[in-house]
Parts: structure tokens; sequence; C-alpha cells
């Protein structure tokens, strides 16, 4: 599903659960959740099989992807990247640094966020208002987790390339609602690619099978024209320690 949300030059695999034999990890991936429950042992697993598939796609050969930095996967060298998983479903999506900048893209339950509390703590007012004009029009999507998924995937985007976080109050988020996109506009100083500064990203959703998908992918296309420079990007990943919690 999300492949549609992404540009040609991104290659992208899928899974709705995992398997019962799933690919055996690296073991320097296994030391990394040899502790870890089994159901979140099996998400592990299997979001590294899709991202070897994924690189399989661009002719590389299967590699150990190890949690680097605050968790953000550590690709190939000549790779960007990002990965996902929740109830149900996990995915990646890798290209080539010489064709695309960052990547970042994120999967959520279709369900709404937990309470008020958790809605002002990732939200800007002006947001907030956003999501109850879009609940009122469409009240069969959950905005307010589309657009944590939207906040997520910008942040899985803006971290490769500065090495910062970035607070949900640190990007604003407009959802079209009839395009299937959205965008964030940088509240602070964007990252700066081959000498242009990027005020923010472009992205696309998709509402499917109780699933809310988000994801941006930035290409090197994109970052030459004037794309990147005004509210939108056109369309990567967060969280070291030898073994944190890892994507």
């Amino acid at each position: 599903m999300i492949k549609q949300l992404l540009p040609a030059p991104v290659a992208v695999a899928e899974a709705f659960g995992d398997p019962a034999d799933p690919p055996a990890l690296f073991p320097e991936e296994a030391a990394c959740v040899a502790n870890s429950v089994p159901a979140r042992q099996a998400e592990f697993r299997t979001v590294r099989a899709c991202a070897r598939e994924a690189l399989g796609q661009l002719g590389l050969g299967p590699a150990p992807i190890l949690p680097g930095t605050r968790g953000a996967p550590r690709w190939p060298a000549s790779v960007v990247g990002s990965m996902t998983h929740c109830t149900g479903y996990r995915a990646a999506a890798v290209g080539f640094a010489d064709d695309v900048v960052t990547i970042g893209m994120d999967a959520e339950p279709d369900l709404p966020l937990p309470d008020a509390d958790v809605l002002e703590a990732v939200t800007l007012a002006e947001e907030r208002v956003m999501l109850a004009g879009l609940a009122a029009r469409r009240p069969d999507v959950s905005w307010d987790r589309l657009l944590f998924s939207a906040k997520e995937s910008v942040y899985k985007s803006w971290y490769p390339l500065t090495g910062r976080p970035l607070g949900f109050d640190e990007a604003r988020i407009t959802v079209d609602p009839d395009a299937g996109t959205f965008s964030a506009r940088l509240l602070v100083p964007g990252p700066v690619v081959a000498g242009t500064r990027l005020a923010g990203f472009h992205g696309g959703w998709l509402a499917r099978e109780g699933l809310v998908l988000t994801a941006i992918a930035v290409t090197r296309d994109a970052v030459t024209s004037d794309a990147l420079t005004g509210d939108a990007a056109t369309s990567g990943a967060p969280r070291e320690t030898a073994c944190p919690p890892p994507p």
C-alpha cells in the first residue's frame, strides 16, 4: 500500500503480519533484541526482512540493519531509507543516496489518539482547528492519528539530515483530504541540502484496511528545483547505545 505514496526511485517492501518461519537475523541484529519479548523480536525480524527485500530491488545484497543514533536504522553507505511497523503492518523503503535525499514513513492503526492530553501534546492549536474541520467533513478517518503519523514521517525525514530532534511543535501540518497529501511547514530553520535550505516537506497519506499510512521522499531532482524552498518539499528515521529500542 505505502508504495503508492512514494516516487519511482524508492524501492518498497511490506508485510501484513509476521511469517511463522521468518528469515534469520544477522547475529549482530539478533543481539539487539535478544532480551525482548517474542512479539518485539517478530516485528524486528519481519521489518528487516522487508528492508532486505527492498534492498534487493535496488540490486543490493542482504546486510545487517542495526539501530544507530536514537534508533535510526543504519543503512548501507550508498542508501537512505526508512522502516515502520504497527499492529498488522511492517514496511521498509530505500533508495540510492544519489537519487533520494531522505525518506520518512509511518504506519498507525486507524484509531483515535488515546485522549485529549495526547492530542494537545502532539498538535498545535491551528492544527486542532483543522482536525475538527476534517472530522466534520470525513468522520471515517481518524484524522488526529493521521496527523500524528505525518509528524512521525516528518521527523524520520528530518533526523538523517540534521542529527537533531524535532519537537511536535516545530512543524505545522496541513492535510489535503481530497488529494491524499499533506505539507509540513518547519517552524525552525530547515536542513541545508545541496546549498538549498528546506522550508518543509510534502508527503502523501492513505487510510485503508484499518491503517493510516504517511510517507515522504525528498528526491535530488526536487532539491534542485524550487519546490523545497516554500511551504512544502517533495518527498530517513529517528532514535544509540549498543542496542536501544530499535525500529
